[in-house]
């Protein structure tokens, strides 16, 4: 038996490459994967690349709508009569919150910041009330929000979203508590840290027109007692264990998921 056999999984941001190898791999281990992404073409795409894999839906819808996302929920309900799984993977940088090498913290653009910090920390706290209380209703359920290196150390450039990245490794704590305490102990709330790993919105910053590392990559690299960056499939792994039972006694933890990056100094 798959070890997520019969359950049913809802993807924020399933459409982009985080969220549509996480709903692989959560198809594989034989649940049912709802994506949610924003926009209804790239929603469809996916679907149609997963569906030899299991049994896949999804939607267009703004993780910032507290309203549409009640109304999913209610729907998915409706379909499927439960909700087991949500993963977090709505997010991203915005350019004008980046401060590069020739700009300091008072050149980024204020209204950037507030939608890096918006999309990042609100896009996982809207979808967690929307979807948690369905599991808060059946008394069971498994809630993974996605983090980042960059709330466990000050990396330049990327202020903004590393102060939303710190904000939902503290909404997962408390939720993580919330949930246990006043519902039931089989509602676990837990969070990943993905380490590095090259995809499109940070491609420029760590590959040049060439393909060789930037100065930025070689940093990163030196930092990495593994000395390479991770595969997007290597962040499955971890999904699937802490959604399923093997993982029972595990709740507000956050697990980094980075090659050793966040327990090496450098020296």
């Amino acid at each position: 038996m798959k070890t997520l056999e019969g359950k049913v999984a809802i993807v924020t941001g399933g459409s982009g490459v985080l969220g549509s190898n996480i709903s692989r791999g959560l198809l594989e281990a034989g649940a049912t994967v709802y994506i949610i992404g924003g926009h209804q073409n790239k929603v469809d795409a996916a679907i149609d690349s997963m569906k030899s894999l299991g049994e896949v839906d999804g939607s267009a819808c703004d993780v910032l709508n507290k309203e549409k996302l009640e109304e999913l929920s209610a729907a998915i309900v409706k379909k499927y009569g439960h909700i087991d799984i949500l993963v977090n993977c709505a997010g991203g940088n915005v350019p004008g919150a980046t401060i590069m090498d020739d700009q300091s913290v008072f050149d980024m653009k204020t209204e950037d910041l507030q939608k890096v910090i918006d999309l990042n920390l609100y896009g996982t706290i809207y979808p967690c009330l929307a979807f948690g209380k369905q599991m808060a209703n059946q008394k069971s359920g498994n809630i993974i929000n996605i983090s980042s290196m960059a709330a466990y150390d000050a990396l330049t450039r990327v202020m903004g979203y590393a102060i939303a990245k710190e904000g939902v490794i503290a909404l997962t704590k408390w939720l993580a508590q919330e949930m246990a305490i006043k519902y039931s102990e089989k509602i676990r709330v837990n969070a990943i840290a993905p380490g590095f790993f090259i995809g499109e919105q940070n491609r420029k910053a760590l590959l040049n027109d060439d393909g060789s590392l930037t100065e930025r990559s070689h940093k990163v690299i030196a930092k990495t007692p593994m000395r390479r960056f991770g595969d997007i499939s290597e962040l499955n792994g971890i999904v699937t264990l802490l959604c399923s039972e093997s993982a029972s006694f595990i709740t507000g933890t956050c697990i980094p998921v980075d090659g050793g990056f966040s327990s090496f100094s450098g020296v």
